[in-house]
């Protein structure tokens, strides 16, 4: 998997930004994503979720706030341009 162009986080939460290439008639196309997981701690092994619980919800609202934010503010119209790499944390 390539590495992200941007990633946010809040706590256990952390949103991610990709940016894919995909071929199309008229050439390649770069496409963002987004991509959003939760850590948590069980028998002393980190795992990854994307269930939340009630708590939860406001920080994974902020984290893809923050991608959706990049990806429409930092990533250029004409998408011929790749967005410049960021690594930004979330309160």
């Amino acid at each position: 998997m390539d590495k992200p162009v941007a990633s946010f986080r809040a706590g256990l939460m952390q949103a991610a930004v990709f940016v894919n290439t995909r071929k199309t008639k008229n050439g390649e196309v770069k496409i963002p994503s987004a991509s959003f997981s939760k850590r948590y701690l069980e028998d002393g092994e980190w795992k990854s979720t994307t269930t939340l619980d009630k708590n939860d919800i406001p920080k994974a609202i902020l984290v893809l706030t923050k991608a959706y934010d990049y990806i429409t503010t930092t990533y250029h119209a004409d998408r011929s341009e790749e967005p410049e790499e960021s690594d930004a944390e979330a309160a």
